[in-house]
């Protein structure tokens, strides 16, 4: 099929966690001759890769200033998007040589519906989540469930018509959903933001069809249309370029190396994603149940640009358990980490970006979800697939020498480190050349095609 005639515009929400995911499938895309243009602003330019292809380029928009401490600033920030983005991305279009044709954009910006309406282009919707979350978000955002008794954190709210009837608790349902007042002005931004997601003309996930088919499915039965694709998992291959999600205080070179020195399967890695801060009280018991355990780790974790009631590792632990545990401080190189031999556990806070790059390493996980769709891939890893054991929740957190116990035992669940070896296969496979992801990619360009030869 002809790609050459493809402009594609890929707009990603501005934190690293959405602009890699978005990023890393432009390539894929870059691979079959397809020009992408990515609009990055000036705080995550620096993720867009130099010279990595002629058909690949960034496109640099205004920096937002977050100007309402008051405003839930997710909202605050898709605000502001949709009101300098959108004229300054039309104004750009409308001066190309070869104008884009298509739009590809993160969930979180589903207004650019309309951006894509006034560029007379089809829009695809990006998930950085998978198909269960995204299940999830649709029928939350749509049917608008209540809770009968609002001061009751664990009202269970159900989802009968989700494959599996998932329920939860309401503290764990979107603070989006929960917080703002219902029927008020951001609260009714932010669902129509959302829904305007449903309007669109499709759907790429970062996901592969062994891994969530039933929800896959779901979603083309609700949407009423074949168009949605599975592409993943996309990752950046073996290796990662240095420093690319951010600054570290220990090189790839000193961590592999110190990998290098231990058994295969005996070092525990823990990391949180790129998003979360422990808080004090949680960050004490995972460094006392990390000591108590004796096992060897790795753990990462995020230094705050600002003061704050940010857990920090205490003082005196990495003396403590110096030759046996590996401290890291900014971004740490995951896949190179999980895909080590010497890494058997994963203790994660079930983000979808963590999700993946584990099931493509074999390791066992070890839940501690904490927010946004980290309940729901929780689920999908324990209790559907059977790849990961639970941990903790948020600050519902087992006492120190219990979460430790959890940690050790973890090591030894061979049932679920055979699934995830089971999945870890599947998940390569779907990327190689005739495997699932790799024919639902060639089916994303060929259905594209045809919508813009009708155009």
């Amino acid at each position: 099929m002809s790609t050459a005639k493809t402009h594609l515009l890929a707009y990603p929400f501005p934190s690293a966690g959405h602009v890699i995911p978005l990023l890393d499938f432009t390539k894929t895309l870059v691979s079959r001759g397809v020009q992408v243009t990515v609009l990055v602003t000036p705080s995550n330019h620096a993720l867009v890769p130099l010279n990595y292809s002629p058909l690949l380029q960034p496109l640099l928009l205004p920096q937002l200033h977050f100007p309402n401490p008051n405003q839930i600033r997710l909202i605050g920030i898709i605000t502001l998007m949709r009101q300098h983005h959108h004229p300054f991305i039309v104004d750009w279009a409308k001066a190309q040589p070869t104008p884009p044709s298509v739009i590809v954009s993160d969930f979180f910006l589903g207004w650019t519906h309309l951006l894509a309406r006034d560029l007379h282009v089809p829009r695809l919707v990006f998930s950085p989540s998978g198909a269960f979350a995204l299940s999830l978000s649709y029928s939350l955002w749509r049917d608008a469930p209540q809770n009968d008794n609002p001061q009751d954190p664990n009202f269970v709210v159900s989802f009968p018509n989700l494959p599996n009837s998932p329920s939860y608790p309401w503290w764990q349902i979107s603070p989006l959903f929960r917080e703002p007042q219902r029927g008020g002005p951001e609260w009714e931004f932010h669902r129509e933001n959302m829904l305007f997601n449903i309007d669109s003309w499709g759907v790429v996930f970062n996901t592969f069809t062994e891994l969530e088919r039933v929800y896959l499915n779901h979603i083309k039965k609700e949407l009423g249309h074949q168009r949605v694709w599975a592409v993943g998992p996309v990752l950046p291959g073996s290796s990662q370029p240095e420093g690319r999600g951010g600054s570290s205080t220990v090189s790839r070179h000193d961590i592999i190396q110190w990998l290098d020195s231990r058994d295969n399967g005996s070092v525990v890695y823990v990391c949180f994603g790129s998003r979360t801060f422990l808080s004090s009280s949680q960050m004490g018991v995972l460094t006392r149940a990390l000591e108590l355990s004796g096992v060897d780790f790795v753990l990462s974790v995020r230094v705050p640009n600002v003061a704050g009631e940010h857990g920090k590792v205490p003082c005196g632990f990495v003396d403590r358990v110096r030759g046996r545990g590996l401290v890291i401080e900014g971004w740490a190189p995951q896949l190179d980490i999980l895909g080590h031999s010497a890494v058997g556990v994963f203790v994660t806070h079930c983000g979808w970006n963590s999700v993946l790059e584990g099931l493509v390493s074999g390791v066992v996980m070890v839940t501690w979800p904490m927010d946004a769709d980290q309940y729901t891939n929780t689920k999908l890893l324990v209790d559907q697939l059977g790849v990961a054991v639970r941990g903790a929740e948020d600050e519902n957190v087992p006492e120190a020498t219990e979460f430790g116990k959890r940690i050790i035992n973890a090591m030894g669940r061979t049932k679920e480190r055979l699934k995830a070896q089971e999945l870890r296969n599947a998940a390569l496979h779907a990327v190689q050349n005739g495997g699932s992801s790799f024919m639902e990619l060639d089916s994303l360009l060929k259905q594209l095609s045809a919508c813009l030869d009708c155009n």
